[in-house]
């Protein structure tokens, strides 16, 4: 029966069981977190950024100290991309407006959100310049001078060691998608699909869906039956063991703010990949931990992603989840759609591990 799952600068230099299918067991003590970052990138407190930062970091940011010109990692980089607050990783500057000022520090004409950007009056060495800090997590930053070019004729002149820098190519992926569109009209990379549509399975979908349906990004999630032989599998068809289908997932999300990398380190955060038919006491090859991917691009990811989990030491035994070519979804039964909103309190075996 079913299972209740539920610078200092100076001047211009230029993621019922029938079981035989799943048995009633007591829910899993931890509950799934409903704090979802978009980013890897999380943002320092401010009683760790002293062990956290490098030492030119922290005494840049927080002691408003300035770095060695021509000697720091960003003033000569031409890689597009952008750079963002290195102590809250929030988008300050793009390499759309950096320019190569001569001064021995990165330059932009403007920054990517003026509301990022907080000025203060600096009278320090004798002179009086303007000093830009970080918004959020009041950065020091630099200055900024209005010897640059046009249209702004501004130059912020930013230290190296606060900033991180994002390449154009890694910014989906690191959370940054909703920053692409200059870029796109730049020329520099395609528009990105309006949507896009995975389909994961690892365990009940009951479980499954209802934390995918809380990941920002996500647009959809219908719960359903693939990777068998049947056609239109009913619930009791795919628990026989008899169709080959797995319970699974299809999740439309939208790649400008969740990328398939990002849709995937949950996924393998909210099941055991290392059991190849059971998740807790349900157990079947419709419980299989498996990934199908849509277009060759999800399969290169999927398989570098599971490649890295099973390197990173988080699991005792080798990860086991399948990477299949995504074939006939069918949607499920309407009662098992939304289960868990519809019998809230419902058993859940899946939570998002650390």
């Amino acid at each position: 029966m079913k299972k209740y799952i539920v610078g200092f600068c100076g001047a211009l230099v230029l993621t019922l069981a029938i079981a035989g299918c799943r048995q009633n067991v007591n829910a899993n003590s931890n509950s799934t977190p409903t704090d979802f970052s978009m980013s890897h990138f999380q943002p320092i407190p401010s009683t760790e950024r002293k062990a956290k930062l490098t030492d030119m970091q922290y005494r840049v940011t927080q002691e408003a100290a300035t770095e060695p010109a021509f000697a720091n990692e960003y003033w000569d980089n031409h890689a597009p991309g952008i750079y963002v607050d290195v102590v809250s990783g929030k988008p300050l500057f793009s390499s759309l407006d950096k320019f190569d000022s001569g001064c021995g520090w990165p330059s932009f004409t403007r920054p990517m959100d003026e509301t990022e950007i907080v000025e203060h009056t600096d009278t320090s060495f004798g002179m009086e310049r303007t000093e830009v800090r970080s918004a959020d997590a009041n950065s020091h930053l630099g200055h900024v001078f209005d010897d640059g070019p046009g249209p702004t004729h501004q130059r912020f002149c930013i230290n190296s060691a606060s900033l991180r820098f994002i390449p154009l190519d890694r910014m989906a992926a690191a959370g940054y998608g909703d920053q692409l569109a200059p870029f796109v009209k730049a020329g520099l990379i395609k528009a990105l699909p309006k949507t896009e549509t995975a389909i994961l399975s690892g365990g009940c979908f009951w479980g499954m869906q209802e934390i995918l349906r809380q990941i920002p990004g996500v647009i959809k999630t219908t719960v359903g039956y693939t990777g068998g032989t049947v056609p239109n599998p009913t619930y009791e068809m795919v628990c026989s063991h008899t169709t080959g289908h797995a319970e699974s997932v299809e999740i439309v999300f939208d790649p400008a703010k969740l990328s398939f990398e990002q849709l995937l380190g949950y996924f393998f955060r909210m099941h055991d990949p290392t059991t190849r038919d059971q998740q807790e006491n349900d157990i079947g090859a419709q419980y299989r931990s498996a990934i199908f991917y849509t277009s060759d691009e999800q399969r290169q990811i999927a398989e570098r992603v599971k490649t890295q989990v099973d390197k990173s030491g988080k699991w005792k035994h080798p990860v086991v989840t399948e990477i299949t070519k995504a074939t006939v979804f069918y949607p499920a039964e309407e009662y098992h759609q939304d289960y868990l909103q519809k019998n809230p309190g419902g058993y859940n075996c899946h939570y998002l591990r650390s």
